[in-house]
């Protein structure tokens, strides 16, 4: 009884708009009381939990990505992968998918990506006469790639609330957002074929139109090296067991800012201390929202929750199929009505027992996660990435909708289907750098 007057304090309060801190801090508050805990001993437990260097990383990575953006490496991975794509049919939506994918593994952020991909290549989506709702929509879905493509934010949250690796999660969502990418590659070319405005449009004068504005293509690619370095580095320290992320997020700052300021020429003094303002801000609020969701969690596990939902799921039904559906269908509730961070506080020591009981490993379980709560970015009611897809290309959000929606089915549940379904795809690359999953 405490567990469900508990959980619908918490959606309330997040359908009510009360910020995602507060709403948790309202239900541990209101099931310590119902239960007689003491707050004096829950408050360390969130302190505790929160003191690791594993975390730094988080803010770290937020602080490079916003010195990427700020310091125009973003411009210059678009020119670049526009040398391969960029003339053929939807050229232009794939370089949108390409180069956030590529932005995603350096900055690990899908707020980053989209405000600096999406400031650079809706303009060229319009101009090449892209339906403005589904060109808004198509920056918004691709995104959450930097969820998926290491390093990424809610992986390290993951591993850490979880007690697994941080490189054996980075490495099982790669797959997943590969197939991601491709599928979203694909309706782009399909929905472009059907456009009757584009398709005129690119016959007579795109490519008149981007010869006059390209660089050539040496030049181009001599541009983007120093850009493209950053993720060899970055990844292959990880990777080559030469850095930890913390250590690697470390580096990504420091590498940034003087590519920024003396390459790219992109970055101020001024942009500078707003990215370390952002970056303060965001570490704040993350740091806060752990604190929150933490002290929430210890109560759940002094209530049993977890062995209740996998007493509760099991007594539906004992199938792995059906188990696995009923965790998806959760997670996608969570993830409309919270952001990504907070679902994979809440999600992950939850739900882990549950997939656990019926033999799925907890590394799969980290791609099946991001793909939930990446999905979960884009899709209505919360859907912060929707909205700030529609700030950032000046598109109402209602026209967004319908293409959105085409996306989600066509190319987001079946990657998340497949991530579910066939561990292999999410364990295959962890099982190839040693790890026993």
């Amino acid at each position: 009884m405490i567990i469900i007057v508990s959980v619908l304090i918490l959606l309330g309060c997040l359908i009510l708009g009360l910020c995602v801190p507060a709403a948790f801090g309202v239900s541990f508050t209101t099931v310590a009381l119902m239960d007689g805990q003491k707050l004096s001993t829950l408050i360390p437990t969130g302190f505790n939990k929160i003191n690791t260097i594993v975390l730094l990383a988080i803010p770290l990575f937020v602080l490079s990505g916003g010195i990427i953006e700020r310091g125009k490496l973003g411009k210059a991975l678009t020119d670049f992968v526009q040398i391969f794509v960029g003339r053929i049919n939807g050229g232009l939506g794939i370089v949108v998918v390409v180069a956030s994918a590529v932005f995603g593994a350096i900055s690990g952020s899908a707020a980053a990506t989209l405000s600096c991909i999406g400031s650079i290549m809706y303009p060229k989506l319009e101009e090449a006469h892209y339906d403005k709702g589904f060109a808004a929509s198509l920056i918004a879905n691709a995104s959450p790639l930097g969820l998926l493509i290491p390093p990424s934010c809610i992986q390290i949250m993951y591993a850490w609330v979880t007690g697994q690796s941080v490189l054996a999660c980075f490495l099982a969502t790669i797959v997943p957002g590969i197939i991601l990418a491709i599928l979203l590659c694909v309706i782009n070319v399909y929905e472009c074929s059907h456009n009757k405005d584009y398709v005129e449009f690119n016959k007579q004068r795109l490519e008149d139109a981007m010869k006059e504005e390209q660089l050539p293509i040496s030049i181009r690619f001599r541009n983007a090296v120093p850009a493209l370095l950053m993720p060899v580095i970055v990844l292959g320290g990880i990777y080559g067991g030469v850095m930890t992320p913390t250590e690697a997020a470390a580096v990504a700052v420091i590498y940034s800012i003087p590519i920024g300021f003396f390459v790219y020429k992109g970055l101020t003094v001024r942009g500078l201390l707003d990215a370390l303002r952002d970056s303060g801000v965001t570490a704040a609020v993350v740091m806060l929202m752990m604190f929150m969701v933490m002290i929430l969690s210890r109560l759940y596990v002094l209530l049993n929750l977890p062995n209740k939902m996998v007493e509760v799921m099991l007594g539906i039904s004992s199938n792995k199929n059906v188990i696995l559906l009923l965790v998806n269908i959760f997670m996608v509730i969570i993830g409309m009505l919270m952001d990504d961070n907070s679902g994979t506080l809440l999600c992950g020591p939850i739900l882990l027992p549950v997939v656990m009981a019926v033999g799925v490993s907890p590394v799969q379980f980290a791609a099946i996660l991001g793909v939930n709560l990446g999905m979960g970015t884009i899709t209505p009611p919360a859907a912060p990435l929707l909205y700030l897809g529609s700030r950032t290309a000046k598109v109402p959000v209602k026209d967004m909708l319908v293409p959105s929606l085409k996306i989600i089915c066509f190319a987001w549940i079946p990657t998340l289907i497949l991530t579910t379904y066939f561990p292999d795809l999410s364990l295959f690359l962890p099982r190839l750098f040693g790890f026993n999953v």
